[in-house]
């Protein structure tokens, strides 16, 4: 469309426009009505603010012309409740007074122009038009807006998919690396799907939100993807290790975060990874974090860690009973341990509160 096909298309649109003249004195009301459908509006009157509003309630209009000086409600008093309704409405102002503190108080008020009484018909044209033009570009600029919004909203959604389809394509292949490593020896399988399931438990028995509980899951099925690194002779050694082999295994969790590194969009979980060997009385690895220093998930899965080592089978022993083990692991609170985490595995332990998730069902 070319910019005098624009014009005339506008001119035409503004033409058949829906007005609504708002003035308590009769024959100007009349006379205002009369021209303007004259010019091809279509034209509703009002002789009061309420009168207005009711009109406003039933009836959407591209314009309205009101008086300033009305009875009851005044034109100023009337604009804001006219545009609570119709935010697109183009406010012209019908006003005895020219001067500029008038201006102001009119243009701030919510009107796009005004004309002086007495007027002349030319001048409420050209007021018309240039408030149903710009009604007509503001309205434009909004749906540009609100397209720009859909689109980043779009874009940011589908960014949002890629991250996380990345995300887990990289949880995938760390967690295939887990079970390869489990696989090879039939005392460590199901290591790390047991760790996480009891972790997330107790997470969710010391209260915290459900964000957290998945967080703590994830790590624990992450926590052991350094020992893919371990030589497979000291990690299937029947016997007890070396101070050479016991510093190579404690090397998994350097291992495991140079795997897991790149996913720094799991933030919280790394450090619960990083810290699953810390001890709250310092003596863990590979900081020697003590206490609050440790995050929680690395508290919880240090307890789950503990427990399933405890009651899984080893070429050298049986496995204890969860019983035995949870008695045997009370001696290490405030050692191993933190108290709180260990009071909440003991509970989910005895009360059989371990959670459910819906993708182990078909693990």
């Amino acid at each position: 469309m070319t910019a005098i096909e624009s014009a005339r298309s506008e001119k035409a649109q503004s033409a058949s426009a829906s007005l609504l003249v708002v003035e308590d004195e009769a024959p100007i009301r009349n006379v205002l009505a009369r021209f303007l459908r004259g010019q091809g509006y279509a034209v509703e009157t009002a002789e009061s603010g309420l009168a207005a509003l009711q009109w406003l309630q039933r009836h959407r209009f591209a314009a309205m012309l009101c008086d300033v000086r009305m009875p009851g409600m005044n034109g100023l008093d009337l604009v804001p409740r006219a545009l609570a309704l119709d935010g697109d409405l183009a406010v012209i102002m019908l006003t005895a007074l020219n001067d500029a503190h008038t201006a102001k108080d009119l243009i701030s008020g919510g009107a796009m122009d005004y004309i002086v009484k007495p007027f002349e018909f030319p001048v409420v044209v050209e007021a018309l038009q240039r408030a149903l033009h710009r009604r007509t570009l503001n309205a434009e600029q909004r749906r540009f807006e609100r397209l720009i919004r859909e689109e980043v909203a779009a874009r940011t959604a589908e960014l949002e998919q890629e991250q996380a389809a990345h995300r887990d394509l990289v949880v995938s292949v760390a967690e295939t690396l887990v079970k390869a490593m489990e696989a090879k020896d039939v005392y460590l399988r199901g290591h790390s799907q047991r760790v996480a399931t009891l972790a997330a438990s107790i997470a969710d028995m010391l209260g915290l939100d459900s964000d957290t509980v998945e967080r703590v899951r994830l790590a624990g099925r992450l926590h052991d993807v350094g020992m893919i690194g371990i030589r497979e002779v000291v990690l299937h050694k029947p016997g007890p290790l070396t101070a050479e082999e016991y510093a190579h295994v404690k090397d998994h969790v350097r291992i495991g975060m140079e795997i897991l590194a790149p996913l720094k969009h799991l933030g919280a979980v790394l450090d619960y990874v990083r810290h699953h060997h810390e001890r709250v009385d310092g003596a863990g690895y590979p900081a020697g974090l003590a206490g609050d220093d440790i995050s929680i998930g690395g508290r919880i899965l240090a307890a789950a860690d503990a427990f399933d080592a405890l009651t899984s089978r080893r070429a050298y022993r049986e496995p204890a009973t969860p019983r035995r083990s949870i008695a045997h692991l009370s001696s290490a609170v405030g050692g191993l341990l933190d108290r709180r985490v260990f009071v909440a595995m003991k509970r989910v332990i005895e009360e059989g509160r371990s959670l459910v998730f819906v993708d182990e069902l078909h693990s």
